[in-house]
């Protein structure tokens, strides 16, 4: 029999680890939202100053060239990146270091300033991770603690960016482990992600709000599924997921072409400015660059305008990737996660024109699931659905979320994500824990990761 002692002395320790949270993890929230907050208005700046002064592009390689050259000499292990943080929680060591917030800050303000498709996300994680680090050594914090604050500074940079609390949390959780959830971090990550919104918005940053018409009107307990629509979700899944796979190693691949055929790194950014400067003239169109979130020309193609009634735009994910693709392979700093809920809203909005399904609806599908599987994060990505679209579709962002994260394989964004449970069964033996990186390395990009 439980004494009653020792039932109030387990409660008392719950109570006192709760406390240590607050006490560590709300300020570093509170520094990080306040970076992010920062971060997001000087991004709009850059995007209307470029917008307003077009010359700008043709600075793109140079700005390119600089930004790598300063990595190299002053950045060291802050060049690794989201995949510096993901290992580092993994296997606590040297840490983040502290200077990869003010480098990843101003390299992802000056990619967008002249013109690279990039994205945030990437920025508010690796802000996020260094801020944790920083907190960890001046605290003397365990390993086992160290890597929960890193888990949490994930949870508030994703929080902030995006203004998706609950989706922070998870993301920070899940992002590790494909197919295992860390759940010992869930409560210091949900402080985390709601403090650093919070905080985000105590600054007046306002995020971009995303409506899907469909059946906005219908109440819970009216709301019936639609067998034939449910049908064309999970056709759309299927296809975000293998779209997702392919953005993602067709990122890898191109990266290490660069790598290859240009051995000196401040080289790489030159050339694929270059390139994009060449796709701009090729298309006659710059909607392409920067985020894609807004735009001073009506007629660009911008996320917003997927979820338009009546918007039908079969090609724009396409030259997006490609742009994205070629821009951050070579060097060039922010994320890929708002391209690809561009990319992803686009593609949905095209299936929706070709399945006969409402375009709103399968762009805010695309949006979300796109990056599901891209990331191996679909309760984070439909947990993120529904914060910004409402639950009423919760069950077709579900459906699309979940095939999408099946179909896109072991493929990742983050070569650094562990493998815990494979998607399907492997042939071989695969040991639990090993890196995509590592499995990679050991049989080739074409595998899939695991099967052959």
């Amino acid at each position: 029999m439980i004494a009653f002692s020792d039932i109030f002395g387990i409660r008392l320790r719950q109570l006192r680890d709760i406390g240590k949270w607050i006490a560590v993890i709300v300020p570093m929230a509170i520094v990080v939202g306040s970076f992010c907050a920062f971060f997001l208005w000087a991004l709009d700046i850059a995007t209307r100053t470029r917008f307003d002064h077009p010359w700008l592009l043709y600075g793109l390689p140079v700005a390119g060239f600089f930004m790598v050259l300063v990595y190299q000499k002053f950045g060291k292990s802050a060049e690794g990146g989201n995949n510096l943080i993901v290992d580092q929680i993994h296997e606590p060591g040297a840490g983040v270091p502290l200077r990869m917030a003010p480098l990843i800050l101003v390299s992802t303000i000056a990619t967008h300033l002249f013109g690279g498709s990039a994205g945030r996300e990437g920025t508010a994680v690796q802000l996020g991770g260094s801020v944790a680090s920083a907190v960890a050594k001046l605290f003397r914090l365990s390993p086992a603690d160290v890597r929960i604050l890193l888990m949490g500074g994930v949870a508030a940079g994703f929080g902030a960016v995006f203004g998706t609390p609950i989706a922070g949390a998870i993301f920070a959780l899940e992002v590790l482990t494909i197919g295992r959830m860390q759940y010992e971090a869930l409560i210091p990550c949900l402080m985390a992600s709601i403090t650093g919104d919070w905080t985000t918005q105590a600054w007046g940053i306002e995020h971009t709000h995303y409506h899907i018409a469909y059946l906005a009107d219908a109440s819970a307990d009216v709301f019936r599924l639609d067998a034939i629509l449910l049908l064309k979700v999970a056709v759309a899944g299927v296809i975000f997921g293998l779209a997702a796979k392919s953005f993602a190693e067709l990122s890898h691949a191109a990266s290490a072409l660069f790598r290859k055929r240009l051995p000196y790194a401040p080289l790489r950014p030159v050339l694929a400015g270059l390139i994009v400067i060449g796709l701009v003239h090729l298309l006659g169109t710059r909607a392409y660059l920067g985020l894609g979130v807004w735009s001073p020309n009506v007629a660009d193609p911008t996320i917003p305008g997927f979820f338009a009634p009546g918007a039908v735009d079969y090609w724009s994910w396409l030259w997006k990737a490609l742009f994205t693709i070629v821009t951050l392979s070579a060097g060039f700093k922010g994320g890929e996660v708002t391209p690809l809920f561009f990319i992803g809203a686009a593609l949905g909005n095209a299936l929706a024109a070709l399945l006969g399904a409402p375009s709103d609806l399968f762009a805010g599908l695309g949006f979300v699931a796109i990056f599901a599987g891209a990331t191996n994060t679909p309760l984070a990505c439909m947990i993120m659905g529904i914060e910004l679209f409402g639950a009423t579709h919760a069950v077709y962002l579900a459906v699309a979320c979940f095939l999408a994260y099946l179909c896109s394989g072991h493929s990742s964004i983050y070569l650094a994500q562990r493998l815990g449970v494979p998607k399907r069964r492997a042939i071989g033996t695969i040991p639990s824990g090993v890196s995509l990186r590592h499995i990679r390395e050991r049989k080739g990009p074409a595998i899939d990761g695991v099967e052959k």
